[in-house]
């Protein structure tokens, strides 16, 4: 309980203080930003640029280096594939009923003609890839985002995308696998593809972001903040899970 007190009482520290309520045009702001906890976010947002300066864009760099991109392709095509059984569920509780005989076809084509998902061959037979999280279900059951966050590592996020999130993990099947040393290894191995795929396919665009930007944290809470208006509404979908500014979560959420 004492550790659950401490860090409640680090956020209510860390809390941005709203402008006066004189002052209109920067309340309206200060909403808009839906960030209350901005200071303790920076703080996160820094940790998160450590690891990443130290171990994860340098282990994306290798990544990138010691495989051909043929190769890198197959790796993303199988992580897709096999996060299938997410994306089946959550189609079926936002009653997409036509996505989710989409992602069904796809999952039987890619696994049967693209030998294990290795080779994207469901898009030739009309049929594109799309994602959805439960954190897109929650939002299309009416559940507000609340307020922003970010989780080093794990980067931009919100209470409904993180309770998203843990749901996703549970939900997928190989989550599960016990008792075959062989199979939990193949799961680490798995968890450390996604993660790697997820860092490599953002090398350029944070660097861009981060070059363009005077305030790179800024940037990055409205460019997650907008991608994910727009997988909630199904708009410029490319069929990956991850986003600028959320590279490593959508790889763990493979």
């Amino acid at each position: 309980m004492f550790p659950i007190l401490v860090v409640a009482c680090l956020g209510l520290a860390a809390c941005a203080t709203p402008p006066p309520a004189s002052d209109p045009e920067s309340v309206a702001e200060f909403n808009a930003l839906n960030d209350p906890i901005e200071p303790l976010n920076r703080v996160s947002y820094g940790v998160h640029n450590a690891i990443d300066t130290l171990a994860l864009r340098p282990a994306a760099e290798i990544y990138r280096t010691l495989l051909a991109p043929p190769i890198r392709t197959g790796i993303r095509n199988v992580l897709s594939n096999l996060r299938t059984p997410v994306v089946l569920l959550n189609d079926a509780l936002q009653g997409e009923t036509q996505r989710f005989g989409t992602t069904l076809g796809r999952f039987v084509l890619n696994t049967m003609l693209g030998v294990g998902g290795i080779f994207e061959v469901a898009t030739d037979f009309g049929l594109p890839p799309h994602s959805e999280d439960f954190g897109q279900t929650l939002a299309v059951w009416g559940a507000g985002e609340g307020p922003f966050l970010f989780i080093p590592v794990l980067g931009p996020s919100n209470p409904r995308d993180l309770t998203g999130f843990g749901v996703d993990l549970a939900a997928q099947p190989l989550t599960w696998i016990s008792g075959s040393t062989a199979l939990e290894n193949a799961m680490v191995v798995r968890s450390v593809a996604g993660v790697l795929d997820a860092r490599e396919g953002l090398i350029e665009p944070l660097d861009t972001l981060t070059a363009n930007s005077l305030d790179p944290y800024a940037a990055l809470r409205s460019a997650y903040r907008q991608r994910r208006a727009a997988d909630i509404s199904n708009r410029g979908e490319t069929g990956r899970a991850d986003a600028t500014g959320s590279a490593i979560g959508s790889g763990l959420r493979r």
